[in-house]
């Protein structure tokens, strides 16, 4: 719930202003919290069938031999892949992909945000 109103906290505000200010009717607000309950149900929900589709993914090839850069590459594709795996050049037998991340992904305002991004925003060993 606390994420929600994080989320919604513009609105929450205003809502709780203009019932502190006006008539102390907290009819207007009240209303306002049970829906956002309601839409933090609603994410919740959400987030626990990707978190249990996931699981389920990972049980069912639980047995499948996959090294720990294979295993990386698929969660990063669970947890919704945004971004272009772009063919390096060259090619042969020894082709090689690099991960070019959107945009808006380069706008990190936080220190270990953006050593994150600057880490992962290199280009990726060769995937073969």
């Amino acid at each position: 719930m606390s994420s929600q109103i994080r989320a919604e906290r513009k609105t929450y505000y205003e809502t709780l202003e203009a019932t502190q200010k006006g008539t102390l009717d907290v009819t207007p607000w009240l209303r306002w919290f049970l829906a956002c309950l309601d839409r933090a149900f609603d994410r919740a929900e959400t987030i626990l069938g990707t978190v249990l589709q996931k699981a389920r993914i990972w049980e069912t090839h639980s047995a499948a031999p996959l090294n720990e850069r294979q295993r990386a590459i698929l969660n990063r594709l669970l947890d919704g892949f945004e971004g272009i795996l772009a063919k390096n050049e060259g090619g042969g037998r020894s082709t090689s992909y690099a991960l070019v991340l959107p945009p808006y992904m380069a706008r990190v305002t936080s220190f270990a945000g953006r050593r994150r991004l600057e880490r992962d925003a290199r280009p990726a060993r060769a995937v073969r």
